[in-house]
């Protein structure tokens, strides 16, 4: 295993790891914008750059491996205007020119450019860049482009093709720049986007966003983190929660999802908890008037108790069929059938998990 000493600090780190994870596996910082695991490591940014001694030039520690005897400085004051420079280069060609401007970004207070901005004091920068307004494509129903917004670390692209194995969104090229082609316009439906939003959740400014994300800023909300009840694999999510109320979700890095969802478990996953719709107290229907008419929860499962009973000695278990819905976890279905099996005498057990 090669050894490498970060800020004074030595250690072992695995065969292949980079500067990054060695650094993160020591407990120390370095200051990140378009490397995202599993996803994107580009190194385009410029934000990660470290001092290596016997190198001349910073190094991005995202995509340079560590080599056995390696000493790293993370923070000297050049690599704080590097740091700095990158920042401001980037600043240039985004599309609101300065962080002044960020409170109009549905991403403000979410946004990675604007916290480092922060951190590195860069409010606006020196560099002229020419700024032509490109359309902004909204057709899709959940997610919005915004191409003025885009500094293309191509984190979307990763999270699109190899994480959520979609290969909708691509990058191109205009000349020697880096485009990130995002089929949201009017044609969206002739694509295979499946709308599942895990590009936007990997964007770190507000260039592609959940449509959502307009009724809410980060500093309003808590995050809840629970399992998705649509289907039985059980991905963890996220509940984005302002004033009590549900207002969007985000995927959490859960053992079967690892941090993506499908667009059932983002865009549908809890509308119908404050539906007015929703169905929040036992009916039972009146005989005499024919009409649904609220019981007790005791009243309603006595009822189903007792006409169970009586189907069961008028004409045997075997009348009976219990039917599982697929959100339910895997302990739920195990005692669902065994009350079927026991409770109810029958072995008619089924369920939808076949959608």
């Amino acid at each position: 295993m090669p050894s490498i000493t970060i800020d004074g600090t030595t250690l072992d780190v695995a065969e292949g790891a980079t500067i990054l994870d060695a650094a993160q596996q020591a407990g120390i910082r370095i200051p990140t914008l378009c490397f995202l695991r599993e996803r994107s490591a580009v190194a385009s940014c410029r934000v990660c750059v470290v001092d290596v001694e016997g190198l001349d030039q910073p190094v991005p520690s995202c995509a340079t491996p560590v080599q056995d005897g390696m000493a790293v400085r993370t923070s000297t004051p050049r690599i704080e205007a590097y740091r700095r420079v990158a920042l401001e280069l980037i600043i240039a060609d985004h599309g609101l020119d300065s962080t002044n401007y960020c409170f109009s970004c549905d991403k403000n207070g979410a946004c990675e450019l604007q916290a480092l901005c922060r951190e590195y004091g860069v409010l606006e920068s020196p560099f002229e860049a020419a700024q032509k307004r490109e359309p902004v494509l909204d057709s899709n129903p959940f997610l919005s482009y915004d191409p003025n917004l885009c500094i293309r670390c191509q984190r979307c692209v990763g999270a699109c093709n190899d994480a959520a194995r979609n290969h909708t969104l691509r990058t191109g090229k205009r000349g020697m720049r880096t485009l990130i082609e995002a089929p949201f316009d009017e044609g969206w439906r002739a694509t295979d986007c499946e709308s599942c939003g895990n590009c936007a959740q990997a964007c770190p400014t507000g260039a592609l966003t959940e449509k959502r994300r307009a009724a809410y800023r980060s500093w309003e909300t808590e995050r809840v983190r629970t399992t998705c009840p649509h289907c039985g694999v059980g991905c963890q999510l996220d509940l984005v929660v302002k004033d009590g109320a549900i207002v969007d979700a985000e995927a959490a890095p859960g053992p079967s999802n690892r941090g993506l969802l499908c667009v059932k478990g983002r865009s549908a996953s809890f509308d119908f908890v404050d539906s007015p719709d929703r169905i929040r107290t036992p009916l039972v229907k009146n005989r005499e008037t024919g009409e649904f008419e609220p019981v007790t929860w005791d009243e309603a499962l006595d009822l189903v108790a007792r006409r169970f009973t009586e189907l069961i000695d008028a004409h045997g278990g075997e009348s009976l069929a219990a039917f599982a819905c697929s959100r339910s976890t895997n302990e739920d279905i195990y005692l669902f059938q065994k009350m079927a099996r026991t409770a109810l005498q029958t072995n008619n057990v089924d369920c939808c998990a076949r959608v």
